[in-house]
């Protein structure tokens, strides 16, 4: 028997709290350290940067908000005002600001967001140095650093870099809360969860539980002084969250741009259901049940799903580890006080990145790569400071001298798991990622017991330092495909970006990214010569067997071609009709010369004949639209937004902007999604479609085109062009 104030037999004794060194006795090494993650991550984040492919539909709304004030505070995809973008628009605000100061490019846009990545990293750093010291947070910054989905996206004008740093912010202030007690750092965090919302709705929500959770259980005094301080922040939140949202509704619905992604044009049903519970759920415009639609982006959707071929490569390395860490962490602080610091960041971080693996996991709607983002820097804090604990747990007791081994194992072969899975690719790194792992564990476990200055506590020193390097050497590898690609940019580009090598069907069902054939430095070829192996569309699919979002079948926008092209800084207008390849890659919504996809002679007719319209052309999808505001620097229509079930154009409104004057040219078919020839069935898109074939004027694609012939015309256009041009006048009404 064990008197009550002995440990438990085989419950290991609490050790000391993991104070973190005050500044003046920081170590040499750490801020040098910090600062070369940052540099890294910079190179890794910027290089080659003015030749990688964007998002095109973020890159229109962008150059509409430094042309209109308005297109900037509602996030329209087009200056006139249309209709809106599918997201809540702070982000767009942010890189609009940076291209009204700076001018339109993709320096301009991305400055903001690569400035968002690196403080993410340095806020990570600091808020696991406070809690576990020097060494925990410099191992966390690296691989969150290195992390490969994280480089994809934050080379990308995509909302995650920007939603990532507010949300790890905002944890960061929770946890000082918890520390220190005061009201202050808990309302700061309500409202960088609150702007977190307004880049990218519920997504910006998910952690909320585990903060609420921590301080409501370890923040310093009563329970009611807790209570009420949640209640003051859960007041921020509200204001910080819904400040958008009830602006918009006070504008009258002829006055504002119909919001994209919603069914009747409110954003309030956007938060709600395409940006809300439908992209767990499934449903109109987001796919659903995970083998097709959106969610075949990340492949079925279970509690497997990180691990799969397409996300594994991209989020799960450290996984496994970051896991027994956690159990491992929460178990040795099991004795400790209810505000230790500790276990109430393990908590956080634990809840954080629990909370993220089930709702990316178990999502039944639009479910991309790149949104695994998110759960980055909770592995990250996971694998630093609960790594940190394990080590000292190994080296105090023998009962806990086998969980560090056990994690690290683990992480070696599952490292050698995701290698193999890109054959050819890099074939000699796994084998020395296992050689050296081992190794490493060999070292721990032999000299375990050193501890103090001499030649075998250094080569304990360079066991640890050894088993870092193969736990994240597999990471940098992906980490470095990005920017060495060919056009800087990796696997789907900007409408999907993903790191490393394909490992099987792209982007959909139980393939890779979507990569290519590549290499790391040391090993094969570069990463440039990017397939579409196992990736080609057949019978209308996208690589993998996904439909395209909205159940089209019939191909990419503007007539079966993603847009793509050339560098940033060429002129616009530069280029003609294109297929966005390059390297054998498709560049997915690449800004390439200024938005290359697009038919330049189309654009030069809709230009010469615009006759004073407000509109150049009213288009299908969001898509096609973008690719054309980007060239032309001209408002275009997208009629039917996104996925194509949008009801933003009814025919009381075609007529309207005819009668007007504000617009004089539609171009059906060609859409994503549906829409205008498109598989939505919706009764406006007929109703319209039928409405402009009978009363517009077919323009023939000989009128632009001069690599068409004459001969080949006849009188209808639409059954010669796969996306056929009509011209409507106010006579045309009567």
């Amino acid at each position: 028997m064990t008197s009550a104030t002995e440990p438990l037999p085989h419950a290991p004794a609490p050790p000391p709290p993991a104070a973190a060194p005050t500044a003046h006795r920081a170590p040499r090494w750490s801020l040098p350290a910090l600062l070369a993650i940052l540099v890294l991550a910079g190179v890794l984040y910027s290089w080659n940067l003015s030749s990688s492919s964007l998002n095109s539909f973020y890159s229109a709304s962008v150059l509409s908000g430094t042309e209109s004030w308005k297109a900037w505070f509602f996030g329209s995809l087009d200056a006139g005002n249309f209709i809106t973008v599918d997201k809540p628009p702070f982000v767009l605000m942010v890189m609009g600001l940076s291209c009204r100061i700076f001018g339109f490019g993709t320096w301009q846009m991305m400055l903001p967001l690569i400035a968002a990545a690196l403080g993410t990293i340095w806020i990570l750093h600091s808020s696991v140095k406070r809690v576990w010291g020097h060494g925990a947070a410099t191992v966390a910054a690296l691989v969150l650093a290195l992390t490969p989905i994280t480089v994809a996206i934050n080379r990308d004008n995509n909302p995650d870099s920007l939603l990532v740093l507010l949300m790890v912010g905002g944890a960061a202030l929770a946890l000082r809360s918890v520390h220190n007690g005061r009201l202050l750092p808990l309302v700061g965090s309500a409202v960088l969860f609150g702007l977190a919302f307004n880049t990218k709705m519920l997504q910006g929500y998910i952690a909320l539980p585990a903060v609420f959770a921590v301080y409501l259980y370890a923040a310093r005094g009563g329970l009611w002084q807790r209570v009420r301080n949640l209640l003051i922040s859960a007041v921020a939140l509200a204001v910080a969250s819904f400040w958008w949202p009830v602006a918009v509704s006070f504008v009258p619905a002829s006055e504002r741009p119909y919001i994209g992604g919603s069914t009747d044009g409110t954003a309030w049903d956007l938060i709600m259901g395409y940006n809300g519970l439908g992209r767990v759920l499934g449903g109109e415009g987001n796919g659903g049940g995970g083998g097709g639609g959106g969610g075949g982006f990340s492949g079925t959707a279970g509690l497997g799903r990180m691990f799969n071929e397409t996300l594994g490569g991209q989020i799960s390395w450290l996984l496994p580890f970051a896991g027994i860490a956690l159990v491992g962490g929460l178990v040795l602080r099991g004795r400790a006080p209810r505000t230790d610091l500790t276990r109430a960041a393990l908590i956080l971080w634990g809840g954080w990145t629990v909370l993220h693996y089930l709702t990316f996991s178990m999502a039944e709607g639009t479910m991309h790569p790149y949104y695994t983002t998110a759960l980055a820097p909770g592995i990250a804090a996971l694998c630093g400071g609960g790594g940190l604990m394990l080590l000292r747990a190994f080296r105090a007791d023998k009962r806990w001298a086998w969980v560090l081994p056990v994690a690290l194992g683990v992480t070696g072969i599952w490292a050698v798991v995701l290698l193999r899975r890109a054959s050819g690719w890099n074939s000699w790194l796994w084998p020395v990622i296992a050689l050296v792992m081992a190794l490493a564990i060999a070292g721990l476990l032999l000299f375990r017991h050193h501890s103090v200055a001499g030649r075998r506590a250094k080569l304990l020193a360079a066991s640890l330092a050894a088993a870092v390097v193969a736990s994240v050497a597999g990471p940098a590898a992906y980490a470095w495909s990005v920017p060495a690609a060919s056009g800087g940019a990796g696997g789907m580009g900007g409408t999907n970006p993903t790191a490393g090598p394909s490992t099987g069907g792209g982007m959909g069902g139980p393939g890779g990214g979507g990569g290519g054939r590549g290499g790391f430095p040391g090993g094969g070829e570069m990463p440039g010569g990017r397939q579409q192996d196992g990736g080609s569309q057949q019978g209308g699919e996208m690589p993998g067997g996904g439909e395209m979002p909205g159940g089209e079948s019939g191909g990419f926008p503007g007539g079966g071609e993603m847009p793509g092209g050339g560098d940033m800084g060429t002129p616009p207008g530069g280029s003609g009709s294109s297929s966005g390849s390059e390297g054998g890659g498709m560049r997915a919504g690449g800004m390439g010369a200024m938005g290359g996809g697009t038919d330049s002679e189309l654009t030069t007719y809709l230009e010469k004949h615009r006759d004073g319209a407000k509109w150049l052309v009213a288009v299908s999808s969001s898509q096609t639209a973008a690719s054309m505001i980007v060239a032309t620097k001209q408002p275009v229509i997208s009629m039917w937004g996104w996925s194509g079930t949008d009801k933003a154009m009814t025919l009381a409104k075609l007529k309207e902007l005819v009668k007007k004057g504000e617009l004089h040219y539609i171009q059906l078919g060609g859409g994503m999604g549906g829409g205008m020839g498109g598989s939505n069935g919706d009764s406006a898109s007929s109703e319209v479609t039928a409405w402009v074939k009978k009363h517009g004027t077919a323009v023939k694609s000989s009128e632009y085109s001069k690599s068409t012939s004459s001969d080949d015309d006849s009188d209808s256009a639409d059954t010669n062009d796969s996306s056929s041009l009509y011209r409507l006048d106010a006579s045309d009404l009567k």
